[in-house]
């Protein structure tokens, strides 16, 4: 199955202020408006290759900045039939992951990898179809009757040694001999 892919490298969307540290709302943007361009051309796979950004001493982002990022990739149309492969060479700080979990949390299809090899065979896995589910499997609708109450024992009393029984007792436990 042939597959188009749209490799963004972190040195197009990363940007540094006049103190060479990160600006957060300048890369924000920009990362917002390729995801933007990704949507455009129906592209349904992305990676982000940050294999070349360099390991700073204290983390580049507080958890609030990476739910900021996953915000941005949704408000720019990225959706649950999209997936996005984050490459990376070391995360000691947990960013990369922690922005893959909360975009999964958030219902989006994001993993990061160490990998090329894996990340490119996870974007080419046969995804589900239109409806988010294999053609062959069948939906059971699942209802629950409002109002309606699951009667459940209080606790047991033992009428013969290995036999338990309901005792409408609260809290009684007796013992039979």
């Amino acid at each position: 199955m042939p597959i188009e892919l749209q490799v963004i490298r972190a040195s197009e969307f990363i940007r540094l202020n006049a103190q060479e540290l990160l600006d957060f709302e300048a890369s924000k943007q920009v990362l917002q408006s390729l995801a933007r361009a990704f949507q455009k051309r129906g592209l349904n796979y992305a990676m982000l290759d940050l294999r070349q950004v360099p390991v700073p001493a204290k983390p580049s982002f507080t958890t609030d900045q990476l739910a900021a990022l996953v915000g941005s990739f949704r408000e720019a149309g990225f959706s649950r039939q999209q997936r996005l492969a984050i490459l990376y060479r070391q995360d000691v700080h947990g960013g990369v992951r922690s922005f893959a979990f909360i975009s999964r949390l958030r219902g989006l299809k994001v993993q990061a990898f160490h990998d090329f090899e894996a990340a490119f065979n996870w974007l080419a896995e046969e995804s589900p179809s239109r409806h988010g589910r294999p053609e062959n499997e069948i939906p059971i609708p699942i209802t629950k009757r409002p109002g309606e109450v699951k009667k459940v024992p209080v606790s047991l009393i033992a009428e013969k040694p290995g036999r338990w029984k309901a005792s409408p007792v609260r809290g009684a436990r007796v013992r039979s001999e």
